[in-house]
């Protein structure tokens, strides 16, 4: 259990830049993929999430970003975008403002072009200097800090898909070891012809079973209900835990993810029964998806996984695409999406869940329980 909350969420998807066109988009379950240019975007998916007309120049702007590649430009952007609900607290305490980014391997891209580069020039050392940050995994992270002006800890998680809930997790340990008073963490990812071939070849046989690739990404601000009320900003869920747990072969997901949702909800002090919301992730193709789902029903005793009676299931994977490491984070951001401005009411509880195909679940478990607005303060006279 936590004391941290949600209080305010950025989020740059398939839909666009900003929260009311993901808002829109997902309370709407309309897609946001769509065919891809071949000239645009060459290589082996005709369709995919990417988010519509960005570049570093329009959105992040004109001055010193040349070089800055493609995912660096998303997280600045959800950053910058969430950095707007914060301002005075960060001009006043900015070494006290953390951010934890997650990401999958920086950028595919820049990785292989400057290799490339370094293989086909002339000379070895004959590559271009001011794009070799951009190799570093850390470049994204570091420079939406740098852009913002944020000076506290500074972390990098990479995790597959399940990054968002790692970076979540690890932002919980960070202000818990009292190394920040607030702390920003999500992920992002980027869609580029490099990653769509390394993912594409990394796949199963059966390609068409598996969703398209997507990017974007999603950024939280987290910190006390307290801060939150300070600072006027409603709190939009609680962080009760998070839970991960590891499986040696495909087969064994399912019973993987139930214990490890089980011990979550344990945890946490929920009854199975109280969980409304339900975001899956993509489980890695459709054979972990299945046991995804299965594993979900399995740990809150659902007869039936299907039945819309009793929870609520946000799906976003065909909606956005596999937006990989930005994927968990995606899917919080549609959890508090789908929960409306007022965020989750008080006892109730969302349950957010991923799998990655290497052999790793893991799940997150939010809740509503706080009085809102808070209780005036109640007067105290001094004892005679």
């Amino acid at each position: 259990m936590t004391d941290l909350v949600v209080s305010a969420w950025s989020a740059v998807s398939a839909y666009g830049v900003g929260n009311e066109p993901f808002r829109d988009g997902i309370t709407a379950g309309r897609s946001a993929v769509a065919p891809l240019d071949p000239d645009a975007h060459p290589g082996p998916f005709a369709s995919g999430g990417v988010v519509p007309d960005f570049s570093a120049r329009t959105h992040v702007g004109k001055k010193g970003t040349r070089t800055m590649d493609r995912v660096t430009a998303i997280a600045v952007t959800a950053v910058g975008r969430l950095i707007a609900d914060c301002q005075d607290e960060l001009a006043e305490r900015p070494d006290q403002m953390g951010l934890v980014l997650g990401t999958g391997s920086g950028s595919v891209q820049s990785i292989m072009d400057f290799t490339k580069g370094s293989l086909t020039g002339e000379r070895p050392y004959h590559v271009e200097a001011a794009r070799f940050p951009n190799t570093v995994m850390n470049r994204a992270a570091g420079q939406s800090a740098i852009w913002h002006g944020i000076k506290g800890p500074n972390t990098t998680v990479a995790g597959g898909a399940l990054t968002g809930l790692l970076a979540l997790s690890y932002a919980v340990r960070l202000h818990r070891g009292g190394h920040c008073t607030r702390v920003m963490c999500g992920a992002a990812e980027e869609f580029t012809t490099q990653r769509a071939l390394l993912e594409w070849h990394g796949r199963d046989a059966d390609h068409t079973a598996e969703a398209p690739l997507g990017e974007g990404s999603a950024v939280f601000l987290m910190e006390t209900a307290e801060q939150a009320a300070a600072g006027g900003r409603r709190p939009l869920a609680r962080v009760l835990t998070t839970r991960f747990c590891g499986f040696h072969d495909p087969g064994g997901a399912r019973e993987a993810l139930a214990d490890c949702v089980r011990e979550a909800l344990n945890a946490a002090h929920v009854r199975p029964s109280d969980v409304r919301l339900v975001a899956p992730g993509l489980g890695g193709g459709r054979r972990l998806a299945e046991q995804e789902e299965a594993a979900i029903g399995e740990a809150l005793g659902l007869p039936d996984p299907a039945d819309p009676e009793r929870i609520e299931w946000v799906r976003i994977g065909p909606l956005v695409g596999d937006a990989s490491a930005a994927a968990t984070s995606l899917q919080l951001a549609a959890v508090l999406a789908t929960a409306g401005e007022e965020g989750l009411a008080p006892g109730e509880v969302a349950l957010v869940t991923g799998v990655e195909r290497d052999g790793m679940v893991g799940c997150a478990v939010l809740g509503g329980d706080w009085p809102w607005p808070p209780p005036p303060a109640v007067p105290t006279t001094e004892e005679e």
